[in-house]
């Protein structure tokens, strides 16, 4: 039999650190790149795009479409690579709180 409230505190415990984690995730980045690096655009874990960088060659009337296209990518890349990041996170500050339930999966809680 489970001990309720055993499993309340566990709760709470779980959800002070997951809230104190999403606080810190201001201060991840990822990178994605795109064009063979000739666009990278930096995201951080409140997935905020922080920064762009462009090759100079890109930046001609006739590069337009392209540059959009590989910006785009780039941040898909990027904000790809947060969302892993912010899993593994989250899931190392839960870790062990929380009792293993048959078919509960913590992990997707923050996914």
């Amino acid at each position: 039999m489970f001990d309720f409230m055993n499993i309340m505190n566990k709760v709470k415990e779980a959800q002070a650190k997951i809230k104190e984690k999403q606080a810190e995730l201001v201060h991840l980045t990822a990178e994605g790149e795109a064009g063979a690096g000739m666009v990278k655009v930096i995201v951080n874990g409140h997935r905020q795009m922080v920064d762009i960088a462009i090759d100079e060659s890109l930046m001609t009337p006739e590069d337009k479409d392209m540059l959009k296209d590989l910006i785009v990518a780039a941040a898909n890349k990027a904000y790809e690579s947060m969302d892993k990041t912010i899993k593994e996170e989250m899931q190392k500050a839960t870790e062990g709180m929380m009792p293993n339930i048959p078919g509960m999966d913590m992990g997707s809680m923050f996914g």
